[in-house]
Protein backbone atom coordinates (compact mmCIF):
# COMPACT_ATOMS: atom_id res chain seq x y z
CA UNK A 1 0.00 0.00 0.00
CA UNK A 2 1.56 3.65 -1.20
CA UNK A 3 1.15 6.91 0.73
CA UNK A 4 -0.78 8.13 -2.79
CA UNK A 5 -3.06 5.20 -1.16
CA UNK A 6 -3.78 5.83 2.27
CA UNK A 7 -3.19 9.69 2.28
CA UNK A 8 -6.33 10.95 1.37
CA UNK A 9 -7.76 8.62 4.39
CA UNK A 10 -5.30 9.61 6.96
CA UNK A 11 -5.98 13.55 6.20
CA UNK A 12 -9.63 13.53 6.44
CA UNK A 13 -9.34 11.07 9.48
CA UNK A 14 -6.92 13.70 11.52
CA UNK A 15 -8.87 17.02 10.11
CA UNK A 16 -12.25 15.96 10.97
CA UNK A 17 -10.93 14.42 14.31
CA UNK A 18 -8.91 17.32 14.84
CA UNK A 19 -12.29 19.87 14.88
CA UNK A 20 -14.23 17.04 16.97
CA UNK A 21 -11.26 16.88 19.56
CA UNK A 22 -10.92 20.56 19.79
CA UNK A 23 -15.06 21.20 20.20
CA UNK A 24 -14.92 18.67 23.12
CA UNK A 25 -11.96 19.67 24.64
CA UNK A 26 -14.04 23.21 24.72
CA UNK A 27 -16.37 22.07 26.90
CA UNK A 28 -14.74 19.73 29.05
CA UNK A 29 -12.29 22.73 29.97
CA UNK A 30 -15.52 25.02 31.04
CA UNK A 31 -16.48 22.48 33.11
CA UNK A 32 -13.28 22.02 34.86
CA UNK A 33 -13.01 25.72 34.97
CA UNK A 34 -16.30 25.91 36.83
CA UNK A 35 -16.47 22.88 38.34
CA UNK A 36 -12.67 21.79 38.83
CA UNK A 37 -11.12 18.61 37.54
CA UNK A 38 -12.43 15.95 38.96
CA UNK A 39 -16.31 15.86 37.57
CA UNK A 40 -14.83 17.26 34.24
CA UNK A 41 -12.52 14.12 34.46
CA UNK A 42 -14.99 11.69 35.32
CA UNK A 43 -17.21 12.77 32.36
CA UNK A 44 -14.93 12.87 29.89
CA UNK A 45 -13.81 9.01 31.23
CA UNK A 46 -17.18 7.68 31.30
CA UNK A 47 -17.64 9.24 27.66
CA UNK A 48 -14.34 7.33 26.20
CA UNK A 49 -15.27 4.06 28.01
CA UNK A 50 -18.83 4.46 26.54
CA UNK A 51 -17.09 5.08 23.22
CA UNK A 52 -15.01 1.93 23.19
CA UNK A 53 -18.07 -0.14 24.18
CA UNK A 54 -19.76 1.17 21.10
CA UNK A 55 -17.03 0.82 19.07
CA UNK A 56 -16.38 -2.89 20.44
CA UNK A 57 -19.51 -3.30 19.65
CA UNK A 58 -19.77 -1.98 15.91
CA UNK A 59 -16.71 -3.70 14.78
CA UNK A 60 -17.85 -7.04 14.12
CA UNK A 61 -21.09 -6.07 12.54
CA UNK A 62 -18.84 -4.16 9.93
CA UNK A 63 -17.50 -7.72 8.62
CA UNK A 64 -20.88 -9.29 8.13
CA UNK A 65 -21.94 -6.38 5.82
CA UNK A 66 -21.37 -6.68 1.98
CA UNK A 67 -18.78 -4.66 0.63
CA UNK A 68 -20.35 -2.91 -2.33
CA UNK A 69 -23.59 -1.96 0.21
CA UNK A 70 -20.92 -0.53 2.93
CA UNK A 71 -19.70 1.45 0.61
CA UNK A 72 -23.24 2.55 -0.98
CA UNK A 73 -24.64 3.43 2.42
CA UNK A 74 -20.98 4.94 3.82
CA UNK A 75 -21.01 7.10 0.44
CA UNK A 76 -24.22 8.57 0.92
CA UNK A 77 -24.17 9.27 4.85
CA UNK A 78 -20.75 10.80 3.92
CA UNK A 79 -21.86 12.85 1.47
CA UNK A 80 -24.85 14.81 3.55
CA UNK A 81 -22.55 15.06 5.95
CA UNK A 82 -19.45 16.55 4.26
CA UNK A 83 -22.08 18.82 2.22
CA UNK A 84 -23.61 19.96 5.66
CA UNK A 85 -19.77 20.92 6.71
CA UNK A 86 -19.53 22.52 3.54
CA UNK A 87 -22.50 24.86 3.42
CA UNK A 88 -21.89 25.55 6.52
CA UNK A 89 -18.46 26.68 5.70
CA UNK A 90 -19.37 28.53 2.57
CA UNK A 91 -21.62 30.62 4.20
CA UNK A 92 -18.82 31.38 6.90
CA UNK A 93 -16.37 32.67 4.32
CA UNK A 94 -19.23 34.61 2.70
CA UNK A 95 -20.33 36.70 6.27
CA UNK A 96 -23.41 34.91 5.94
CA UNK A 97 -23.04 33.41 8.87
CA UNK A 98 -20.75 34.29 12.07
CA UNK A 99 -17.06 32.17 12.47
CA UNK A 100 -16.91 29.55 14.75
CA UNK A 101 -15.42 30.74 18.19
CA UNK A 102 -13.86 28.70 20.43
CA UNK A 103 -13.54 31.25 23.44
CA UNK A 104 -17.08 32.56 22.64
CA UNK A 105 -17.68 29.18 22.86
CA UNK A 106 -15.88 28.47 25.84
CA UNK A 107 -17.60 31.47 27.58
CA UNK A 108 -20.75 30.53 27.20
CA UNK A 109 -20.49 26.90 28.11
CA UNK A 110 -19.18 28.18 31.41
CA UNK A 111 -22.22 31.21 31.91
CA UNK A 112 -24.75 28.31 31.26
CA UNK A 113 -22.95 25.62 33.97
CA UNK A 114 -22.97 28.68 36.69
CA UNK A 115 -26.69 29.63 36.10
CA UNK A 116 -27.19 26.20 37.45
CA UNK A 117 -25.20 25.84 40.66
CA UNK A 118 -27.76 23.91 42.89
CA UNK A 119 -26.92 21.11 40.14
CA UNK A 120 -23.91 21.52 38.96
CA UNK A 121 -22.24 18.52 40.28
CA UNK A 122 -24.14 15.93 38.43
CA UNK A 123 -24.73 18.94 35.64
CA UNK A 124 -20.91 19.28 35.13
CA UNK A 125 -20.03 15.61 34.74
CA UNK A 126 -23.17 15.33 32.02
CA UNK A 127 -21.64 17.90 29.88
CA UNK A 128 -17.96 16.60 29.96
CA UNK A 129 -19.57 12.90 29.28
CA UNK A 130 -21.72 14.29 26.36
CA UNK A 131 -19.09 16.16 25.02
CA UNK A 132 -16.66 13.27 24.48
CA UNK A 133 -19.55 10.69 23.64
CA UNK A 134 -21.04 13.28 20.86
CA UNK A 135 -18.20 14.46 19.42
CA UNK A 136 -16.11 10.79 19.97
CA UNK A 137 -19.29 9.21 18.15
CA UNK A 138 -18.58 11.54 14.65
CA UNK A 139 -15.04 10.88 15.06
CA UNK A 140 -15.83 7.39 14.68
CA UNK A 141 -18.31 7.90 11.89
CA UNK A 142 -15.25 9.76 10.04
CA UNK A 143 -12.83 7.08 10.77
CA UNK A 144 -15.33 3.99 9.25
CA UNK A 145 -16.39 6.30 6.73
CA UNK A 146 -13.23 7.07 5.01
CA UNK A 147 -11.51 3.68 5.85
CA UNK A 148 -13.94 1.04 5.25
CA UNK A 149 -14.00 -1.25 2.45
CA UNK A 150 -10.69 -0.92 1.48
CA UNK A 151 -8.07 -2.03 4.59
CA UNK A 152 -7.78 1.57 5.47
CA UNK A 153 -9.49 1.30 9.03
CA UNK A 154 -5.96 1.40 10.50
CA UNK A 155 -4.46 4.30 8.98
CA UNK A 156 -7.37 6.29 9.32
CA UNK A 157 -7.69 5.16 13.17
CA UNK A 158 -3.95 6.24 13.24
CA UNK A 159 -4.69 9.69 11.93
CA UNK A 160 -7.81 10.48 13.97
CA UNK A 161 -5.83 8.81 17.51
CA UNK A 162 -3.43 11.47 16.39
CA UNK A 163 -5.36 14.41 16.16
CA UNK A 164 -7.22 13.30 19.52
CA UNK A 165 -3.94 12.91 21.41
CA UNK A 166 -2.59 16.31 20.07
CA UNK A 167 -5.70 18.37 21.03
CA UNK A 168 -5.72 16.39 24.75
CA UNK A 169 -1.79 16.81 25.18
CA UNK A 170 -2.51 20.91 24.30
CA UNK A 171 -5.09 21.00 26.18
CA UNK A 172 -3.29 19.52 29.31
CA UNK A 173 -0.20 21.99 28.78
CA UNK A 174 -2.40 25.32 27.88
CA UNK A 175 -5.66 24.39 30.40
CA UNK A 176 -7.01 26.95 27.78
CA UNK A 177 -9.91 26.94 24.55
CA UNK A 178 -7.38 26.42 21.16
CA UNK A 179 -9.43 29.45 19.96
CA UNK A 180 -6.16 30.14 17.83
CA UNK A 181 -6.83 26.76 15.52
CA UNK A 182 -8.22 27.98 12.53
CA UNK A 183 -10.77 25.82 13.02
CA UNK A 184 -13.46 27.47 10.09
CA UNK A 185 -10.46 26.43 7.43
CA UNK A 186 -10.29 23.10 8.92
CA UNK A 187 -14.00 22.45 8.78
CA UNK A 188 -13.83 23.68 4.98
CA UNK A 189 -11.10 20.89 3.91
CA UNK A 190 -13.10 18.44 5.86
CA UNK A 191 -16.15 19.52 4.41
CA UNK A 192 -14.18 19.28 1.13
CA UNK A 193 -12.41 15.72 1.83
CA UNK A 194 -15.92 14.33 3.35
CA UNK A 195 -17.77 15.20 0.15
CA UNK A 196 -14.94 13.92 -2.05
CA UNK A 197 -15.08 10.60 -0.48
CA UNK A 198 -18.40 10.54 -0.59
CA UNK A 199 -18.90 10.66 -4.13
CA UNK A 200 -15.82 7.86 -4.71
CA UNK A 201 -17.90 5.39 -1.54
CA UNK A 202 -21.19 6.03 -3.76
CA UNK A 203 -20.02 5.24 -6.96
CA UNK A 204 -17.88 2.13 -5.29
CA UNK A 205 -21.23 0.75 -4.55
CA UNK A 206 -23.00 0.90 -7.73
CA UNK A 207 -20.25 -0.45 -9.43
CA UNK A 208 -18.47 2.46 -11.15
CA UNK A 209 -14.72 1.90 -12.25
CA UNK A 210 -13.44 5.57 -11.42
CA UNK A 211 -10.78 6.76 -13.71
CA UNK A 212 -7.65 6.63 -11.57
CA UNK A 213 -8.82 4.56 -8.52
CA UNK A 214 -8.29 5.83 -5.21
CA UNK A 215 -6.38 8.52 -7.26
CA UNK A 216 -9.92 10.22 -8.06
CA UNK A 217 -10.63 11.06 -4.62
CA UNK A 218 -7.86 13.82 -5.45
CA UNK A 219 -9.84 14.72 -8.13
CA UNK A 220 -13.32 15.28 -6.71
CA UNK A 221 -11.49 16.90 -3.20
CA UNK A 222 -10.30 19.83 -5.96
CA UNK A 223 -13.49 19.80 -7.46
CA UNK A 224 -15.54 19.93 -4.10
CA UNK A 225 -12.78 23.23 -3.37
CA UNK A 226 -13.53 24.87 -6.62
CA UNK A 227 -17.16 24.75 -6.08
CA UNK A 228 -16.79 26.15 -2.38
CA UNK A 229 -14.95 28.80 -3.43
CA UNK A 230 -16.92 30.04 -5.94
CA UNK A 231 -20.19 29.67 -3.84
CA UNK A 232 -18.71 31.94 -0.92
CA UNK A 233 -17.74 34.38 -3.85
CA UNK A 234 -21.09 33.94 -5.24
CA UNK A 235 -22.75 34.34 -1.54
CA UNK A 236 -20.94 37.20 -1.20
CA UNK A 237 -21.49 39.61 -3.83
CA UNK A 238 -25.58 39.85 -3.18
CA UNK A 239 -24.72 40.69 0.67
CA UNK A 240 -21.96 43.77 -0.57
CA UNK A 241 -24.05 45.08 -3.34
CA UNK A 242 -27.10 45.37 -0.49
CA UNK A 243 -24.82 46.56 1.75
Amino acid sequence: MTWATFAPAVSAAFLGSLVEAIEALTIVLAVATVRGWRPAGLGAAAGLASLALIVAGLGPLLDRVPLLLLQLVIGVLLLLFGMRWLRKAILRAAGVIPLHDEAAAFAAGTAELREHRSRLDWLAGLASFKAVLLEGLEVVFIVIAVGAGRGLLLPASAGALGACALVAGAGFVLHRPLARVPENALKLAVGVMLSAFGVFWTGEGLGVAWPGADLAIVGFAALFLLVAALGAVAVRRPLEVAA
